[in-house]
């Protein structure tokens, strides 16, 4: 199993959990997990059609997480929020590969942005951590993509990962074999709520992806 901890330089200001998986197969689509990523969308554009994501109290969390970082959720925002605008556009969610879809219905339905990454391409422990100056890595979809002074998840070969954007470095692919959810939340968060979330996607990945979990919980 993978060593994820928190740096006791932000630990008062985030709350994480994590799901490991072994064993996973990656495949392009899996029809049942679409449809249960239908049917959310729809229950979010029934529940939230027309507010501001400022009046959606469900946003509130992840925006507050960017705020106790010193990051304006308005200028940068958390990829959950991301993700609720394009379903509340209309756009729904993209169709990547079943893993990536797991990882995108689970943060769409928390509203927390989840860092997802391919245990083959990590050395080491991963670490959730400040950005220092200058660091920063190729983010998927994104280019070069800054971190300093910026929440990062980050194993011994550098940044790669955070609740904005993870990196190619690690990223998803037909390849991958063993993989790590890291869900993102405020330190105020219920620990509770935030324990289910972890049992809920790890539920997802045995039932769409196969695979053994190898870990779930609080970190």
């Amino acid at each position: 199993m993978i060593e994820v901890r928190v740096e006791p330089s932000v630990a008062a200001h985030v709350r994480v959990a994590v799901v490991e998986a072994a064993g996973v197969a990656v495949a392009d689509h899996d029809p049942g997990l679409w449809d249960e990523i239908e049917a959310t969308s729809a229950r979010l554009r029934a529940a939230y059609a027309g507010r501001e994501p400022a009046q959606i109290e469900g946003l509130h969390p992840a925006r507050e997480l960017y705020r106790r970082i010193g990051v304006d959720p308005t200028k940068l925002r958390p990829s959950s929020e991301a993700l609720l605008r394009r379903v509340l556009r209309g756009d729904g969610l993209p169709r990547i590969n079943t893993l990536v879809d797991i990882n995108n219905l689970c943060s769409l339905e928390f509203l927390l942005p989840i860092g997802l990454h391919d245990l083959g391409r990590v050395r080491g422990a991963l670490v959730i951590r400040r950005g220092q100056p200058g660091e920063g890595y190729e983010a998927i979809g994104k280019g070069s993509y800054s971190v300093e002074d910026r929440l990062t998840a980050a194993d011994d070969d550098g940044r790669c990962g955070s609740p904005t954007s993870d990196s190619q470095r690690t990223m998803i692919t037909p390849a991958t074999r063993q993989c790590l959810m890291i869900i993102y939340a405020p330190a105020s968060y219920d620990p509770a709520r935030l324990e289910a979330h972890a049992a809920l996607a790890a539920s997802r990945i045995e039932r769409f992806a196969g695979g053994t979990i190898a870990q779930y919980g609080l970190r």
